[in-house]
């Protein structure tokens, strides 16, 4: 009996030991080593790729989010503010309603299949939205022209690009509402244009929110 008990002492002893030093390699520094190297190699992108204007944060590279007008008594859904280049439509799961002091959209894909009724008449409604925010008194979206990124979410709901066409579509539209060129504004949209990674990965893409900041300077 005596060994039997100082056994099983011996096994809980080394158990508990064991336990101890995994919690503090696993549990301590473990993640303060992997914090630190990544705070002091890839400082921006292990805060969140955050992006600062006038030396305040206005979001991050990888989320996208929405440029809309103030919401009107009797809306549901705000109206785009058109002086803004505007991005990929969302389609969130809806409001977080776990923590009601934080109101945020929690992101995810339509989950419809593309031949789903509901799914084809959101494409068919957005598109002809996207012809006539963007067509302006002198220039008129051809609805072959609109790109499927204007019509349709990403899998997320938050993708921060959009591609060089849709850029380059809603052009007019930003010019006219801000009093510049078109040429200014396509301008704009080439210099913040990125190309394919490495020259053949991914497509070529447009950060609105990068490209919002820039049109906000060049407008004053």
């Amino acid at each position: 009996m005596k060994n039997s008990a100082g056994s099983t002492a011996r096994m809980l002893g080394a158990g508990l030991r064991a336990l101890l030093v995994l919690t503090v390699v696993c549990g301590v520094i473990y993640p303060l080593v992997v914090t630190g190297i990544a705070q002091g190699l890839f400082n921006h992108r292990a805060n969140g790729s955050e992006v600062e204007e006038a030396g305040k944060v206005v979001g991050s590279s990888l989320i996208g989010q929405r440029y809309d007008l103030p919401l009107k008594e009797g809306q549901e859904t705000p109206a785009p503010d058109l002086r803004w280049f505007q991005p990929r439509p969302s389609n969130g799961l809806g409001s977080n309603s776990v923590n009601t002091q934080y109101k945020l959209i929690l992101s995810g894909a339509t989950n419809r299949s593309g031949d789903n009724e509901e799914l084809i008449q959101w494409v068919k409604d957005a598109k002809a939205a996207v012809v006539k925010d963007n067509s302006t008194a002198g220039y008129r979206v051809a609805p072959s022209a609109v790109p499927a990124d204007a019509v349709t979410s990403s899998g997320s709901g938050l993708d921060p690009d959009i591609s060089p066409e849709y850029a380059r579509l809603q052009t007019h539209r930003v010019a006219e509402r801000n009093h510049l060129s078109v040429a200014q504004v396509e301008k704009l949209v080439r210099d913040h244009t990125d190309g394919r990674v490495l020259g053949f990965v991914g497509e070529p893409q447009v950060n609105v929110l990068a490209l919002n900041i820039a049109l906000r300077e060049l407008a004053g």
